[in-house]
C-alpha cells in the first residue's frame, strides 16, 4: 500500500513540475473551481514527495537534524500508506465495472 501511494506521490509531484516549470508545495491555488480542486487533489496525493523533498533540502541546505529527516520519512510514510489504500481501492473499484 505504502509504495503505491509513494510512486503515485512522485508520479504526481514530477509531472506537475514537468508541467508548470515549479516545484510542487503545498499551496492552493484559488483561481477557478476547477484549479483550486485540481490544486487539492495535487497537495493530497502529491504530500508524501513535497515533505521528502522538503526534508531532504532542510538536512543538506540548512543542516537541520537528522530527527528532522527520521520524523518527515515517518509522516510522509504513513501518508503514502493512506494514499495508496485509497488508489488501490479506486483501481478495484474501477476494474470491477468492467
Amino acid at each position: 500500500m505504502g509504495c503505491a501511494g509513494f510512486v503515485a506521490a512522485g508520479v504526481i509531484g514530477s509531472l506537475y513540475q514537468l508541467v508548470t516549470n515549479t516545484p510542487p508545495r503545498f499551496q492552493i491555488q484559488v483561481e477557478s473551481l476547477l484549479g483550486t480542486l485540481a490544486s487539492f487533489v495535487m497537495c493530497v496525493f502529491a504530500g508524501p514527495f513535497i515533505i521528502m523533498r522538503n526534508a531532504i533540502r532542510g538536512r543538506r541546505i540548512e543542516g537541520r537534524p537528522i530527527g528532522w529527516l527520521l520524523a518527515s520519512s515517518t509522516i510522509a510514510g504513513m501518508w503514502s500508506v493512506c494514499s495508496g489504500l485509497l488508489m488501490i481501492q479506486f483501481a478495484i473499484g474501477l476494474a470491477g465495472t468492467f
